[in-house]
């Protein structure tokens, strides 16, 4: 099981000197780029330094980049906090901190990459492909790889350059682009301005390409193959596609279409290869310690023994806080069973917002995200998808807590990618291929073979106990017609509304099969929906979730807020919208939807903060060799 866990191989370990001076005398007992290259095992030891960086799961120790939100937080309008909502960029930052590549430690860089579900400005990465790839070609001219092993690590270096300039230009827009090693005399080039994006996602598109007709089939369990590449490669053409369409201007609509079709055909190569299926309970994938059943495509062992560990599920125990909660406006999103809103469904009970009523009147994986009962988090709603489901019995039943449920010594593992998201990719693709660049139409069995298929996921025995059941299908001549599509908080965002509804019941499956991955905030983005996190816009987002403050004694954990300590500060609001404050004397009032403590609306959110701007410290470093560098629009 070693080679599951993922080695981080530093750069710094791997000195990278010039080979042509010819005072340097290689190394007998060092590795330096002299004698370095010189078999396939080298050059698996020098992509395992990726795996950390691009496949992060629950990431490692208390490190939180790229993890669930559930920790560090995530920066969307699915959830929400006490106090002042976390904002976005008001200002160019003055330093240069979030271009520091730290090994994904934790700090300043957890918070932007939280912020923009994206990358920080670095191109150490970038250069390590370039430098990869001219490596590979030197060792099949010396005859150290044979065609089949060069081509194999050259899709590789390949598909990860592509995957480093997505996250870049998801982040930033236009972004210098190098295909090649840059002399470090050769200052023209290392201060070149940015690239259009159009022309780094065409190259990015190339990469894949490349990396798609190259990279083996299997390379071993959890490593880089195919359909590793083709996966990931379709989440990347979906973003870009997409985003020309909600961001005039941005790109071309021939592009556009391109990159979805792309999308689509990756993602095909995945769902038609008979590999992967949706065999598994949703919480088994998240909280288990062994990889279960074949709908993860990659996926992250953890192991005590070789102290590769990590936090998350200790932030899921029902003990530890989570830094935002699903708040009004997500759970009102979530479907019911019988695959309608809750404005129109006919499912007894429908109507009840208790949290112990929507687990059975809900779609099932609403079951396996949220605790079943109100908490006294920030919205009174706590996500335990990244536990299994004997972990959070620890805060209530009395007994010691093994180790893998609390501080940073979890073991469960994570599906870095899953045949979910493919199948989801897909049939938006599809949709938007067809509602604006004359793609052919979405089928019935388009439908059963992504959203219903993911529906028809199995249930897990102790949600059938509790009275969950299974999800109905989503059929094409029936699509519901949720009133929150045409909404004013949807009408008030860059890109208006929705016009389809089958659109948006996709994007909708999507916000709840993600909640608190780090891929709403892309969404929204992508979209031209980022409006939605502010609160003056979109109130619900203000807004926790359904609790009886006098029940809370009487549950399986119980808690009571209703204490001197908190008059003036608990308020709930009823469904009239009227706010009721706890005073003191008026407990047997104190029901309805719990507004978080002291909740105030975020700073404005701008046009501009779908792109990061170029931080100061960039700006001088290339005014001070003579250069220029574009600034973000809106951030001059």
């Amino acid at each position: 099981m070693k080679k599951l866990i993922y080695i981080f191989f530093a750069l710094a370990g791997l000195t990278l000197v010039g080979c042509d001076d010819f005072l340097d005398r290689p190394s007998k007992t060092t590795m330096d780029d002299s004698n370095y290259w010189s078999s396939e095992t080298n050059v698996r030891l020098f992509v395992n330094g990726a795996y950390q960086n691009y496949f992060v799961g629950y990431n490692s120790g208390w490190s939180s980049a790229y993890g669930p939100g559930v920790h560090a937080g995530e920066y969307s309008d699915d959830g929400s906090t006490s106090g002042k909502q976390p904002s976005l960029l008001q200002s160019v930052p003055k330093d240069n901190w979030y271009r520091i590549d730290d090994n994904l430690a934790g700090g300043s860089r957890v918070y932007w990459l939280s912020r923009t579900g994206a990358s920080p400005w670095n191109f150490a990465w970038v250069r390590k492909w370039n430098l990869f790839i001219d490596r590979l070609q030197t060792m099949k001219d010396n005859g150290v790889l044979n065609d089949e092993q060069y081509n194999h690590w050259n899709g590789v270096a390949h598909f990860l350059r592509g995957f480093e300039y997505s996250r870049l230009v998801e982040s930033f827009g236009d972004v210098p682009y190098y295909d090649h090693v840059v002399a470090s005399t050769d200052f023209d080039d290392q201060y070149s301005d940015r690239t259009p994006r159009t022309e780094v996602m065409t190259h990015v598109m190339e990469d894949f390409d490349y990396a798609l007709a190259n990279v083996r089939t299997d390379d071993g369990a959890n490593y880089i193959n195919k359909y590793v590449v083709a996966a990931f490669a379709s989440r990347f053409m979906l973003f870009e596609g997409t985003w020309y369409k909600y961001h005039p201007g941005s790109g071309t609509d021939a592009l556009a279409k391109q990159f979805l079709q792309k999308a689509m055909s990756y993602a095909e190569v995945v769902m038609n290869s008979g590999n992967y299926a949706f065999d598994t309970d949703f919480r088994s994938l998240f909280g288990s310690e062994t990889q279960v059943g074949h709908e993860a495509i990659m996926y992250r062992n953890y192991s005590a023994d070789l102290k590769v560990t990590h936090c998350f599920a200790s932030y899921s125990n029902l003990e530890e806080g989570q830094s935002r909660s699903a708040n009004l406006s997500f759970l009102k999103s979530v479907r019911c069973v019988d695959g309608k809103p809750y404005t129109s469904s006919t499912v007894p009970n429908h109507a009840s917002w208790r949290l112990q009523d929507m687990i059975v009147t809900r779609d099932p994986r609403f079951e396996a995200t949220f605790w079943d009962e109100p908490t006294s988090s920030a919205t009174s709603v706590y996500c335990v998808k990244f536990i299994d489901r004997i972990g959070p019995t620890y805060a209530y039943n009395g007994k010691s807590r093994p180790a893998k449920y609390g501080s940073d010594t979890n073991t469960n593992g994570y599906p870095v990618i899953r045949l979910a998201e493919v199948c989801l990719n897909y049939i938006e693709a599809k949709r938007e291929l067809q509602l604006s660049y004359g793609g052919e139409a979405v089928t019935q069995d388009d439908l059963d073979k992504t959203i219903n298929a993911i529906r028809n996921r199995p249930i897990a025995p102790e949600a059938k106990a509790k009275g969950v059941t299974a999800m109905a299908p989503l059929e094409l001549n029936n699509i519901p017609d949720d009133p929150e599509r045409t909404s004013d908080a949807q009408k008030a965002t860059l890109s208006g509304v929705v016009t389809d509804p089958l659109l948006w019941e996709i994007r909708n499956d999507r916000r709840l099969e993600f909640y608190m991955e780090q891929f709403r905030v892309l969404d929204i983005r992508r979209y031209g929906k980022l409006k939605l996190m502010q609160g003056s816009l979109n109130p619900d987002i203000l807004v926790g979730g359904w609790i009886d403050y006098n029940e809370t004694l009487n549950l399986k954990k119980t808690f009571n807020l209703l204490t001197d300590g908190n008059i003036g500060k608990e308020k709930v609001m009823k469904l009239d919208g009227t706010i009721v404050t706890y005073d003191g004397t008026n407990a047997a009032d104190m029901v309805g939807f719990r507004i978080p403590v002291n909740v105030v609306d975020r700073d404005e959110i701008q046009e501009r903060n779908y792109l990061e701007p170029i931080c100061t410290d960039v700006i001088k470093q290339y005014n001070d060799k003579g250069y220029t560098i574009t600034q973000n629009p809106g951030w001059e």
